[in-house]
């Protein structure tokens, strides 16, 4: 049977967008359907203007940090607007370069909304488009919990829209999405408080990083109600009433009309028409194998409408995998071990490999040796500013492997991208010994651990 497409990808986000691109230079006809803004979640409403926001909430710091080496002391204020609109214009510069890219691959960019008729069939927009395989890239969207009123919170998508800055923001969340906004709208000057049902926030992480970062963000001046449930929101005269349980009782908080749901996300699977194709969905989210592909032999996934890592670099990667299998006779999968990430709070968190808790599991502890160091980096000596890194590296005692790296600190993502390449290839605590430091620097302090 002739098909419109070799493949078409549902999602104009940066998987589909690796996808598509690539099996175009495998001589592939590739068209794809995206509604909303290209580069999706990571460029419109995640990494990039979210990391936009980070750089503008430590200006003030560094304003403090300067008067320590002679600098007058700054009296600046913050122009939200001006940021809202440079954020933005940012955003709208990124999408117009992967229209370009889309342009010159010579992919079919098709503006709507597609849905499945059936394996082979899809109804993009009320056009009909038949494609010999198909890849589902959707990615995910924000949860909502179920709480009488949450519809006064706004979610994360909605951040980078605000006309003007909240004066008191409630977050509710304790994952990285909600620490990194509670640290980052404290910086900018709102006032912060953050709902979390555990005792700890970041779940997941290494639990010296979890503590670290969670007692840095409270000695900022982050309010933290650990092991509480918001119990309902409530718009009021004077703003949003946000009653919330803690650990003392009930206590109400009022918000100046903006609370932040942080609680997670989900595949965003609504109405794709996935019952009138053979696709599973387990706990929702699409099944896949190791090479992408679902219950229907000619429809794939990757990236966040799947079970596996979210991050954006995982969906690229997936996505130029997959057209490298299907499109260029370069059979591969996934690896998933040892995927770096990091938290943009302040102070920042980068990790890769095994967490001491889970190296412990692993091996036992007899056969784990961690070695950690606490101190103040060189910067805020002359300010004297209580600023703290915290560096820690998992071995496995046996066979000196390096399990885990874990930072919190200023430029721990800089720090562990290059780290993670050593613990991705196995690199040992010799390995490390024998690297000459680079004097001085916090990142040395890897080579130097005892």
């Amino acid at each position: 049977m002739a098909y419109d497409f070799d493949l078409f990808v549902i999602g104009g986000g940066s998987g589909g967008i690796a996808a598509a691109r690539r099996a175009t230079e495998y001589g592939a006809t590739v068209g794809i359907a995206e509604a909303g803004r290209l580069g999706g979640t990571c460029v419109n409403r995640g990494c990039v203007p979210k990391k936009l926001m980070v750089y503008a909430s430590r200006f003030p710091e560094s304003f403090e940090a300067a008067t320590g080496y002679g600098w007058s002391a700054v009296d600046s204020t913050l122009d939200w607007s001006t940021l809202i609109k440079v954020v933005n214009d940012e955003v709208t510069r990124l999408n117009g370069i992967y229209q370009r890219m889309l342009d010159k691959a010579g992919v079919q960019l098709f503006r709507a909304y597609a849905r499945f008729v059936d394996d082979h069939t899809l109804m993009v927009g009320e056009q009909k488009v038949t494609a010999d395989k198909i890849l589902v890239a959707v990615g995910g969207q924000p949860i909502k919990p179920d709480i009488p009123g949450i519809d006064h919170a706004i979610t994360s998508d909605d951040v980078f829209h605000l006309p003007q800055q909240p004066q008191h923001l409630v977050v509710l969340g304790g994952g990285y999405i909600g620490c990194e906004f509670a640290s980052v709208f404290h910086r900018l000057g709102s006032q912060v408080t953050q709902v979390i049902r555990a005792d700890k926030i970041l779940r997941g992480f290494d639990d010296e990083l979890r503590e670290q970062v969670q007692g840095d963000l409270i000695q900022q001046g982050v309010r933290l109600l650990t092991e509480s449930k918001i119990l309902s929101i409530t718009k009021t005269e004077a703003g949003v009433d946000v009653c919330v349980r803690t650990q003392a009782g009930e206590e109400h908080v009022l918000a100046d009309a903006v609370n932040l749901a942080a609680t997670g996300r989900r595949p965003n699977l609504e109405n794709l028409g996935l019952e009138n194709t053979a696709v599973k969905v387990n706990q929702g989210a699409i099944a896949t194998d190791a090479h992408s592909c679902t219950a229907a032999d000619n429809i794939f996934a990757i990236g966040d409408c799947t079970d596996r890592i979210n991050l954006t670099p995982v969906a690229i990667k997936e996505g130029r995998i997959f057209a490298d299998a299907y499109f260029g006779g370069k059979p591969g999968t996934m690896n998933y071990t040892n995927v770096p990430s990091a938290v943009f709070t302040t102070p920042e968190l980068g990790t890769v490999g095994l967490t001491e808790a889970e190296a412990i599991a692993q091996y036992g502890a007899d056969d784990i040796t961690v070695y950690r160091t606490r101190f103040r980096p060189m910067v805020y000596t002359l300010p004297d500013m209580p600023v703290k890194t915290l560096m820690k590296l998992v071995v496995q005692t046996s066979t000196d492997k390096v399990l885990g790296a874990h930072m919190v600190g200023d430029d721990a993502a800089e720090i562990i991208q290059g780290v993670a390449i050593a613990v991705k290839m196995g690199a040992t605590k010799a390995d490390f010994d024998a690297t000459v430091a680079i004097h001085p620097t916090s990142a040395e302090e890897f080579v130097t651990l005892r």
